[in-house]
C-alpha cells in the first residue's frame, strides 16, 4: 500500500531530511585521501544525534553502522570500517538517513577524493544529471515508470547502465515504503503519482554492465565487472505543482 502525506506528515519529512541532506553535506566536505571511512560515519552520526534524530540505517536489518560508505567498483551498502582509507582518485559514494518524530529522510552522492580521472568525473556527472532527470518526471499524474525510463534513458544514452538488482523506494514512517521506483522502464507503467507521495529516487549507475554481487558480508555490493559505480538520491514530494526536493542541504 502507498502512503500518501498530508501537509502535517510532509512538515515532519522535510526537518527529517534536512537533517540527514546537512549530514551528508558535513561528511562529503570531509572526504579526503587519508580520511578513514569510519571516521565519516562517526561525523555523521554525531550530527544527526545533535539534532535529536536517529541514524536510519543504524541496526537496520543488522547493518552495523550510521551510514553506507562504498568506494570505487563497491555501488552500495559499504560498511564504513577504519581500515578502510580513502586514496587520491577514489570516488565514495555516502548514503545518509535521519529518523526524527518518526519520519525518515534518506539521501545519497558520490564524492571525489582528491584528483579523479576524467572517466570518474563523467560518471558522477552523468549519474548525477540521471537524478534530475528522474525527479522531473516525477509529475502528478504520470507513472512510476515515468521516473525509471527517464533515469534509464539519461544513463544509457552516456554508455553507462543503471543497476537493476537494487531499486529506489517511497519513505516516509518506514525507512522503505511502497512504491518502488526502479531506474529502469517504460514510460505510462507502473503506480500513478499523486501529491503527497514521498519518494527517495536513487540511480546507481556503473561505467560497465549492470550485473552486481554482493559480498559474503551480505551488505556490500560491487559491480560484477569491477568497473566504476556512483550512487545520487533524494528524497522527493509529488505535488499538484511539481516535485518537491526535500533532502536539499541549506
Amino acid at each position: 500500500m502507498i502512503a500518501v502525506k498530508n501537509s502535517r506528515e510532509l512538515g515532519f519529512m522535510q526537518r527529517a531530511c534536512a537533517i540527514a541532506a546537512k549530514a551528508l553535506r558535513l561528511a562529503g566536505e570531509a572526504v579526503e585521501p587519508g580520511v578513514n571511512t569510519a571516521a565519516l560515519d562517526r561525523l555523521i552520526r554525531q550530527y544527526i544525534e545533535s539534532q535529536g534524530a536517529t541514524p536510519s540505517f543504524l541496526g537496520y536489518g543488522g547493518f552495523p553502522a550510521s551510514a553506507c560508505i562504498s568506494l570505487n567498483n563497491t555501488v552500495i551498502h559499504g560498511i564504513p570500517s577504519q581500515h578502510t582509507v580513502i586514496k587520491n582518485g577514489d570516488i565514495v559514494s555516502i548514503d545518509v538517513g535521519a529518523l526524527l518524530d518518526g519520519y525518515h529522510g534518506d539521501n545519497a552522492a558520490t564524492f571525489a577524493a582528491g584528483d579523479i580521472s576524467p572517466d570518474a568525473k563523467a560518471l558522477l556527472e552523468a549519474t548525477e544529471g540521471s537524478l534530475y532527470e528522474g525527479i522531473a518526471a516525477a509529475q502528478s499524474g504520470g507513472r512510476v515508470g515515468d521516473i525509471s525510463a527517464a533515469v534509464q534513458r539519461y544513463v544509457e544514452d552516456r554508455g553507462y547502465s543503471v543497476v537493476r538488482q537494487f531499486v529506489g523506494h517511497g519513505v516516509g514512517t518506514a525507512l522503505h515504503e511502497d512504491p518502488g521506483v526502479p531506474n529502469f522502464g517504460t514510460p505510462g507503467r507502473g503506480p500513478r503519482l499523486v501529491p503527497g507521495m514521498t519518494l527517495a529516487i536513487e540511480p546507481m549507475v556503473n561505467a560497465g554492465g549492470y550485473q552486481v554481487t554482493v559480498l559474503p558480508d551480505k551488505w556490500t555490493v560491487v559491480t560484477a565487472d569491477g568497473s566504476l559505480s556512483a550512487h545520487f538520491e533524494h528524497t522527493v514530494a509529488v505535488t499538484a505543482n511539481g516535485p518537491v526536493i526535500l533532502t536539499l542541504a541549506q
